[in-house]
């Protein structure tokens, strides 16, 4: 039997419980956006409603944190932390891992670009043409593993 967190309203059945992959992590990465300055997990927490626990919190933030989508620093006792990614960047983050975990990078770059409807393949191709032309724009805190 799962524990529910002290004080959580209870909830109205295992929908209301069920999130899907990522989603806890990009409400969390949300509130930390909408704040536009350093927040405390206690102030996220607040910014959500309440309703998760503190150590919850502090537990997405902490995976956000190991992926680059936030950043911290110590303030007393605890962290303040600051988005350095929105959803689109976790999204991002998210594939990239999942690319990296994989031994022939080649055949599931392949498999992806063949179930992407014209539409998706169309704007991926605008979007490398883009990014061949404004190498800057792609650019930032990359190994490099894309080249080549």
């Amino acid at each position: 039997m799962k524990k529910r967190d002290a004080g959580a309203p209870e909830p109205a059945g295992d929908a209301a419980r069920r999130r899907g992959q990522g989603e806890l992590e990009a409400q969390v990465l949300a509130a930390v956006r909408a704040a536009g300055r350093p927040v405390t997990a206690g102030a996220v927490r607040e910014r959500l409603g309440g309703t998760l626990a503190y150590t919850t919190v502090i537990t997405i933030l902490t995976r956000l944190h190991a992926k680059g989508a936030v950043a911290r620093e110590r303030a007393g006792r605890s962290f303040e932390w600051t988005a350095t990614a929105d959803e689109a960047g976790l999204a991002a983050l998210r594939m990239r891992r999942l690319l990296d975990g994989e031994g022939d990078r080649e055949a599931v770059l392949a498999r992806f670009v063949t179930t992407l409807p014209a539409s998706d393949e169309r704007l991926l191709r605008e979007l490398l043409a883009r990014a061949e032309r404004e190498p800057e724009a792609g650019a930032g805190e990359d190994d490099g593993a894309g080249e080549g």
